[in-house]
């Protein structure tokens, strides 16, 4: 007997996008998380804020990245409930700090796109 399975193109593409962003981030793969990027990133990093276009947003976080070389990266907590949102809360230890990570996705044409990322200091 052979079955065929349908899988809509999204749940292929796009597994469990907290774990994804979990890995990115310990690697430091700055490339990677610029791949969910929408086309404009609101981007808080420790006290500046503001909005740049997807390459300035990597650029940002790579340089991020450097100064900051990551060693271990934690789900706190993922929002995962809403059809057209998803909000991704990690634990990102570096060699000199740890930081509070939120990632704040929207639905756009089947797939969640980061629109805001925050990056401060854990307490």
């Amino acid at each position: 007997m052979v079955m065929f399975l349908h899988f809509p193109p999204q749940a292929v593409m796009q597994g469990d996008i907290a774990d994804e962003l979990a890995t990115n981030f310990k690697q430091g793969n700055s490339k990677e998380i610029a791949k969910s990027f929408a086309s404009s990133v609101e981007l808080i990093i420790i006290d500046q804020e503001d909005v740049y276009n997807r390459a300035q947003a990597e650029q940002i976080l790579k340089d991020f990245f450097l100064k900051n070389p990551p060693s271990k990266s934690t789900i706190i907590h993922k929002l995962s409930n809403n059809p057209n949102y998803r909000l991704t809360i990690l634990s990102l230890t570096t060699k000199t700090e740890k930081f509070r990570i939120t990632v704040t996705m929207k639905k756009s044409s089947n797939a969640f796109l980061i629109t805001e990322l925050r990056i401060e200091l854990e307490r």
